[in-house]
């Protein structure tokens, strides 16, 4: 009695883990195996993508999207007859992050702090966020204050946010769930930027996490303007004449798409890691104007920098706002 055949049933749904219903059935998929083969192989992945959604408008506990995932498999063997199976359901947890190719397949990405970098740096009176990972993390400590991390079991408590005090100069150290092991300490930099105005970037990172990063220093925006035209006759034919006051040429469909130019500050060779990821990143905001906006880097070549090569580290960044000026939504 051989395997010759899977039906897979997906649920993807959030709330606590297998409480899923028939409702929540998103896929079913149906494969056979290759008859070179011993087993067969499904990837999942991309389907369960389509339904994770990310929206940020400054709001960090509710933009963060993780969903479970329960897998059921039916088998069949060559005869098409059910084959007797005693595996229940696995449920997963899913995010909207990414392994690298070294990482091989399927990597266990990070179940403390979901942030590459060590170093954030802060203007003076800010509060700052650290991306967290609930169940794997047990407490946290700022300058002595002990906070401890609870988790209710829904998915969206998976990813929680540290709030960092604003003007404080001490390290945040996070703990593992035993309250013992140290899984990151990150280090907290305030910075005095008395000429221009820091604007906030905000970004899906390589963990599914919002992960900011500052900007301090000179922003250039401008914008490009797109148009067309045609000719128009504008004769009075009643009077054989024409008005002067009246183009002969014409515009229409006139838009225009705005850019800026962004530029951190010097900055540890750390924080590469974090502009690398911003560029990989599908989801970026800026905070601008009082508003948050979706912004898409228009710069597609990142060099990693460093103290021996670059002395002072500054990264300069070109962003396009990812909308027209004029507003042509119907």
């Amino acid at each position: 009695m051989a395997l010759n055949r899977v039906i897979v049933d997906l649920y993807i749904y959030k709330g606590t883990a297998d409480s899923y219903s028939s409702e929540d059935k998103k896929y079913t998929i149906q494969r056979e195996r290759i008859s070179n083969r011993a087993n067969i192989l499904i990837e999942i992945a991309e389907l369960v993508r389509d339904y994770i959604s990310s929206d940020f408008n400054n709001n960090y506990q509710n933009s963060s999207s993780t969903v479970w995932v329960t897998v059921s498999i039916s088998y069949y063997d060559e005869n098409d007859d059910p084959i007797s199976q005693t595996e229940t359901p696995v449920t997963y947890l899913a995010f909207d992050g990414y392994g690298e190719f070294e990482d091989g397949i399927n990597p266990q990405l990070s179940t403390g702090a979901l942030m590459t970098k060590s170093t954030i740096y802060l203007p003076e009176g800010t509060v700052g966020k650290i991306p967290i990972f609930a169940e794997g993390v047990g407490k946290y400590v700022i300058g002595g204050a002990t906070t401890q991390v609870t988790d209710n079991g829904n998915s969206n408590q998976k990813i929680q946010y540290i709030n960092v005090p604003a003007n404080t100069t001490n390290d945040v150290v996070i703990y593992a769930t035993n309250d013992s092991t140290v899984v990151k300490t990150v280090k907290v930099v305030q910075v005095c930027e008395p000429t221009f105005t820091p604007i906030k970037c905000s970004f899906i990172n390589h963990y599914g996490a919002i992960e900011d990063i500052y900007f301090f220093k000179k922003s250039v925006e401008s914008f490009s303007v797109s148009d067309s035209s045609f000719n128009r006759n504008i004769i009075d034919s009643a009077n054989l004449t024409y008005s002067t006051s009246k183009g002969q040429r014409e515009r229409y469909n006139v838009n225009a798409n705005t850019t800026i130019t962004l530029n951190t500050g010097f900055v540890l060779e750390d924080f590469n890691s974090a502009i690398e990821e911003m560029f990989l990143s599908e989801n970026v905001w800026i905070r601008y104007e009082g508003k948050t906006l979706s912004v898409i880097p228009n710069s597609k070549s990142f060099t990693f920098k460093n103290s021996l090569n670059d002395n002072l580290i500054n990264h300069s960044v070109d962003f396009a706002f990812a909308f027209d000026k004029i507003n042509n939504i119907r």
